[in-house]
């Protein structure tokens, strides 16, 4: 999420289903002084807590993890288990963090069990990541155009890489649920 993006994470968190086992990993393109403060009003308003990510934390599953400002996150396996791994790197689609290299990490990590979500914003930034989580066979969500403020990035996503729901966000948790049942269902 980008321009719009607190307001549309905001709808996300306070809608997820209570039932929802997994975790979600979310790039907010804010500068990174903001972040602990928006990680407390959003759990304040979610089922389950929300923090800024720290490097090397084990991802748990009912559990909201905000990439710190001017770090890519990725998550990969280490021990059996899956971490958050934070990196400078160079910005990918003008930000950093990049939601771009979250999406590639997660669909190796995680494959058909990963689902990508764009919403709001400018630019381009999750497209060439969310065609990696459908590539790996997980599924994709894109904000629709009329709850966005910016539609760029979900237009860009869903040009890119299609999409198998495009939802408003407080419709994006019940989504998600029905996307990894589905794909859990086949396994």
């Amino acid at each position: 999420a980008s321009t719009g993006g607190p307001r549309a994470l905001s709808e996300v968190v306070s809608h997820l289903p209570p039932a929802l086992n997994a975790a979600l990993l979310v790039v907010q393109h804010m500068p990174g002084d903001f972040l602990r403060s928006f990680a407390r009003r959003l759990s304040q308003i979610s089922s389950i807590p929300v923090s800024v990510a720290s490097a090397g934390e084990t991802v748990m599953a009912r559990h909201v993890y905000l990439a710190p400002g001017n770090r890519h996150m990725s998550v990969e396996h280490a021990n059996g288990l899956p971490v958050i791994r934070l990196h400078g790197g160079p910005a990918v689609c003008g930000v950093r963090p990049s939601a771009d290299p979250l999406f590639a990490s997660a669909a190796k990590a995680f494959r058909g069990n990963t689902v990508g979500v764009v919403l709001t914003g400018m630019g381009s930034d999750g497209s060439e990541g969310l065609r990696a989580v459908r590539a790996a066979g997980g599924g994709a969500i894109v904000q629709d155009r009329a709850s966005s403020i910016i539609y760029g990035m979900p237009r860009s996503a869903l040009a890119a890489a299609g999409a198998d729901r495009v939802v408003a966000p407080r419709l994006v948790g019940s989504a998600v649920a029905d996307l990894l049942a589905s794909r859990r269902a086949v396994a």
